[in-house]
């Protein structure tokens, strides 16, 4: 078993700037774990650390049952990625490729064997005479895959790799690499500062604020039941609408969100969970998939005037401003039309709705439906 564990694990630079701080974080072996937040939030320092390239100021980490903390980075037996590929212009793929294993003195015979494995699986053959020079983004960015599988490690790091490529070659290679992971079933610990990467290729991320781990779960999971405000305002895009609101008691609906013209009463079942913030302030969780252009059963109605409509070819955003002054997103069917400034009748799921502690920005926890 190659679990990788971090304990407790801190980066401090001089004079006192803590890049990360008391980070906890158990990757399983054979994992797809991606590290998720803002630039500056401390997840490629992190990497860093894994791999050896930053010294832990204080904490433990452990790859299975060894404490690796000091331990040089070539013995660790883990390969990274770097976001610009790092491959050594002057060098034919071939020769990239096998750059490790020439290192490590590995007999010609196993070099040329694992070259051409890892060429074929990543589809480079064609291009092992080349230099990087003469490649595209998207075929340096395999050489720099095929450098680390190469190796055979325990574990890959990827620090934003798919970063470089634009939109169409990206969504490509996010699909390559699940297969890639999938066929040769090492750990995968991938950087990233973008959603959708985190919500398509993780079997679990780990999101990141301010050099701490804010949460940890599965992609849907932590989209469902965000662990605060942060991460509902950071994972998906367009992000969850976060309104200042009141919870506030109706003889006849029982407790409703309020604010401005907006008064979402809370499904019966949520009441008993949300009761204690009985006429206190909350803030207010929406998703933009959770309303509607057209009539809901069961949901709740309320107007907002246009602000701009978003036509994305499969989908439309809506973006509109409510009594109050707030603005919030809507994704709604792919034919929504609407010009700026009229006002538009929306309709919410109010079963999807999340409250949030204004003072602490912890999510209340609710029944799960």
């Amino acid at each position: 078993m190659s679990d990788i564990n971090l304990i407790n694990v801190n980066k401090v630079y001089p004079p006192d700037v803590k890049a990360v701080e008391d980070v906890n974080l158990h990757i399983n072996d054979g994992e797809f774990m991606i590290l998720l937040g803002p630039s500056g939030c401390g997840k490629s320092t992190t990497l860093r650390m894994i791999a050896g390239l930053e010294a832990i100021t204080s904490g433990d980490l452990y790859l299975g049952d060894k404490r690796i903390n000091e331990v040089d980075p070539r013995d660790r037996d883990l390969a990274i990625v770097f976001q610009n590929y790092a491959l050594y212009p002057h060098m034919t793929v071939r020769a990239n490729l096998s750059f490790g294993l020439r290192l490590r003195r590995r007999p010609a015979a196993e070099i040329d064997k694992r070259v051409k494995e890892v060429a074929g699986l990543l589809g480079i053959e064609p291009l092992l005479a080349r230099k990087p020079a003469h490649l595209s983004g998207g075929q340096r960015q395999r050489v720099a895959l095929g450098r680390a599988l190469v190796r055979d490690p325990v574990a890959f790091l990827f620090d934003e790799p798919l970063s470089n490529l634009d939109a169409k070659l990206r969504a490509s290679m996010r699909t390559e690499l699940v297969k890639l992971h999938r066929q040769v079933g090492r750990t995968i610990i991938h950087v990233t500062h973008d959603q959708v990467e985190a919500m398509t290729m993780g079997q679990r991320i780990c999101i990141m604020k301010d050099g701490r781990v804010v949460q940890v779960g599965q992609p849907l999971e932590v989209y469902r039941n965000p662990a605060d405000t942060f991460v509902a305002g950071f994972l998906a895009s367009p992000p969850m609408n976060l309104l200042e609101a009141r919870l506030e008691a109706d003889e006849l609906t029982g407790l409703v969100a309020v604010h401005g013209g907006l008064r979402l009463p809370v499904p019966r079942e949520f009441e008993a969970a949300y009761g204690a913030y009985t006429n206190k302030p909350v803030i207010l969780g929406i998703r933009p998939e959770d309303m509607y252009s057209q009539p809901l059963v069961g949901g709740t109605s309320f107007d907002a005037r246009v602000v701009a409509v978003e036509a994305l070819g499969p989908e439309t955003v809506l973006v509109s401003e409510i009594a109050g002054g707030a603005e919030v997103a809507a994704r709604l069917e792919r034919g929504f039309g609407a010009r700026a400034g009229e006002v538009q009748r929306l309709f919410v799921d109010a079963r999807q709705l999340q409250l949030f502690d204004p003072e602490t920005t912890l999510a209340i926890p609710r029944p799960q439906l």
